[in-house]
């Protein structure tokens, strides 16, 4: 193994090599370039033994990747933004014809207004659309997990596609150091790929994807549901087998941080758990009871693991950085979710989009409003707009 300091960007273009991606079609948007140029470099360095299509649009890009996937290859593809809002007619059709494809979204505000900065809002649409997303907190879980969602996807469980979700510029741009996962350990982790279903072959013609009436689409849609709930233990075996391999324990579902005895936690997700996760120390050194769950996978949803926390503790809340207009945060709602019918103060803190800052001064007033709650049993306001000009806070 190997360490080098590197971009998020790299990391996940060096993941998808290691995984022995063999089709990569991609269209360039800032800020998930870069990681199409790595590939074209390993690709023109023959490191890396791929078929790279150049593409005219992130629609192409994911209609190139399903045509791949149901030929049996492995593929991977990056986008972000717009980008991913184009190819959204496709990925349902990825999922549906349940194709492992794995996706690096670069996670950044959707127009309008034009922003090139970090936001969840791009990838929240797509929480139905069939595909497992999880999101990461550093470069090197970006790495680990773009080989763990090949694992995790090929799974004759599960067969769905994955989208690894990291930070813009605060993960794609910004250098880190990370352990660079050598090509005969990664082989032994991610095994060759091995077709789930029917594959278009010119020598044994089938067909895929076809015209469904009525009669069979509550079972497709049955069959899709289920394997995305077979996910949940696909998940902690992919990362058990990873931490046993590579000593890395990166927490599976949830990555859940001193909430043994405590009385208020903060859900968060991305790079905001790393924030976070300093004031927690911060404020345990000074008795003050907090935790912390780091949200990883957003789909499937942890219910019954966040649920089980929430039973133990007197507030939680919830951090966003995406908002669904006019409710709340996405995560706060599919989180309420989880909790119905606990006598729990939940409060919703929307914060940091457009790649606005999530400072360590923005986590310490979370966390003394959900103490304050945790002592009354009152929440005064359930959603908050963290630093907002003109909000009342």
């Amino acid at each position: 193994m190997v360490s080098k300091i590197c971009t998020g960007n790299y990391a996940a273009a060096y993941g998808s090599m290691r995984s022995r991606a063999r089709t990569v079609a991609a269209y360039p948007i800032t800020p998930q370039t870069f990681i199409v140029e790595h590939i074209s470099e390993f690709i023109n360095n023959g490191e890396m033994d791929c078929e790279y299509i150049e593409v005219e649009s992130e629609h192409t890009a994911m209609s190139a990747c399903v045509s791949a996937s149901a030929s049996g290859v492995r593929t991977f593809t990056a986008t972000s933004s717009q980008g991913l809002a184009l190819m959204h007619e496709i990925l349902p059709i990825a999922s549906g014809m349940r194709l492992p494809v794995v996706m690096a979204v670069v996670n950044r505000s959707i127009a309008s207004p034009i922003n090139i900065w970090v936001e969840h809002n791009d990838i929240m649409p797509e929480r139905d659309s069939g595909w497992i997303q999880v999101f990461c907190d550093n470069n090197q879980e970006v790495q680990d997990m773009i080989l763990q969602a090949y694992r995790i996807a090929e799974g004759k469980r599960v067969a769905l596609p994955v989208a690894v979700c990291l930070d813009a510029f605060i993960l794609s741009h910004t250098v880190e150091p990370v352990d660079l996962i050598e090509q005969d350990a990664a082989d032994k982790y991610v095994p060759e790929f091995s077709p789930t279903g029917a594959i278009l072959d010119p020598d044994d013609v089938a067909a895929v994807g076809v015209f469904t009436p009525p009669d069979y689409m509550m079972e497709c849609r049955w069959q899709t549901d289920k394997a995305m709930r077979n996910a949940v233990e696909a998940i902690g075996e992919a990362n058990e087998v990873f931490a046993k391999q590579f000593g890395r324990d990166h927490g599976g579902m949830i990555d859940p941080y001193m909430v043994d005895d405590a009385e208020a936690v903060l859900v968060t997700m991305g790079t905001a758990s790393s924030t976070a996760h300093e004031v927690v120390d911060e404020m345990r050194a000074k008795g003050k009871k907090v935790g912390l769950v780091k949200l990883r996978f957003w789909r499937p949803y942890p219910s019954e693991l966040l649920r089980a926390i929430a039973e133990k503790v007197k507030a939680v809340g919830v951090f966003d950085r995406a908002v669904s207009y006019g409710i709340g945060g996405p995560s706060y709602i599919e989180f309420r979710n989880a909790v119905f019918g606990l006598d729990l103060p939940v409060m919703n803190f929307i914060g940091g989009l457009g790649g606005r800052d999530v400072s360590l001064q923005d986590v310490r007033f979370m966390y003394e409003k959900l103490l304050e709650a945790a002592r009354t049993g009152v929440v005064k306001r359930d959603i908050t707009w963290m630093g907002t000009r003109g909000v009342e806070q």
